[in-house]
């Protein structure tokens, strides 16, 4: 047997999940030398592997973890589509602050492939709770990896995504606990969108509403919600009616309805440009709950 495939016996020995391909290393835009690494992680029981990337800054360590979930976009196509390099831009912000951003791609989507097992079914009468289930156990196989990388304190963790990804994560942080969960950051958190045919009034508004609800009760860390005012997905009036439903049972929740941006301010948060608008949002909300969110070092050669 030769090295490499000694090395990859030894990697499937300890379970330990394998890169794709060498670290990359790249000064990100805000000056800051990173480290980008592609890997498959164990999904719950082993029955198949997640794609993901993890981008983090260089050193040892610790650092604060955020796992950062996608959205699900409207077509089969375009699910397939999905990829880690849409949520880069927010990824390097939290990464040039001071965390290892751990961004994986849930069954159905991207690389990952197979079953697209968090549809919900049918507008008329969609099981959100059996969607939102199945796309936490993909973010709980991430978030219990990430908390056992050697460079991670595993007492800093952040749940974080936008859209879809955002609810998922709200799911994930009440439904099953996790252990050393801080915050949850949910931009333009909402699911059954559709800005085409109708724009800003998502389908079974009702059923959702009632799902946060819930979540309300369940969820024991700090959260933010984000939206802008021109969201074509969920209007102001949704994402209100959403948020307080689930700050009702006391959640210890802050809204934010930011200005309209660009053309649809669902993307914001995925949008280079968008970071000037809720970067600042977050960094209050960090700081009152006394979460570390540091500022940008530049990276200066010797």
């Amino acid at each position: 047997m030769g090295t490499k495939g000694l090395l990859l016996a030894i990697v499937m020995l300890l379970g330990w999940p394998a890169a794709d391909a060498d670290r990359h290393r790249y000064v990100s835009a805000g000056g800051v030398l990173l480290v980008e690494e592609h890997i498959r992680i164990p999904g719950p029981g082993r029955r198949y592997t997640l794609a993901a990337t993890i981008l983090r800054p260089q050193g040892p360590g610790p650092f604060g973890a955020i796992v950062l979930n996608h959205g699900v976009p409207l077509t089969a196509q375009a699910r397939q589509r999905e990829s880690a390099e849409l949520l880069m831009p927010a990824a390097e912000v939290f990464a040039e602050r001071g965390y290892a951003v751990v961004m994986p791609l849930r069954r159905g989507f991207g690389a990952t492939g197979g079953w697209f097992a968090e549809d919900a079914g049918s507008c008329l009468n969609p099981d959100y709770l059996r969607g939102e289930a199945a796309a936490a156990d993909d973010i709980m196989a991430a978030y219990d990896f990430a908390r056992r990388l050697p460079y991670v304190d595993g007492a800093r963790m952040i749940l974080a995504g936008q859209s879809a990804g955002g609810v998922a994560a709200l799911f994930a942080a009440g439904m099953r606990a996790p252990e050393g969960l801080v915050a949850v950051l949910a931009f333009a958190a909402g699911r059954g969108g559709d800005p085409v045919r109708h724009p800003g009034v998502p389908c079974a508004l009702e059923p959702l509403a009632r799902v946060f609800a819930d979540l309300g009760r369940q969820v024991k860390v700090p959260v933010l919600f984000h939206y802008a005012a021109n969201d074509l997905f969920f209007n102001a009036r949704t994402s209100q009616l959403w948020f307080e439903r689930f700050n009702a049972a006391g959640a210890r929740a802050q809204y934010i309805l930011q200005p309209p941006f660009s053309d649809n301010g669902h993307y914001i948060f995925g949008s280079g440009s968008g970071a000037r608008y809720w970067v600042p949002a977050v960094e209050r909300f960090l700081r009152k709950y006394a979460v570390p969110f540091g500022e940008v070092v530049p990276r200066t050669e010797a």
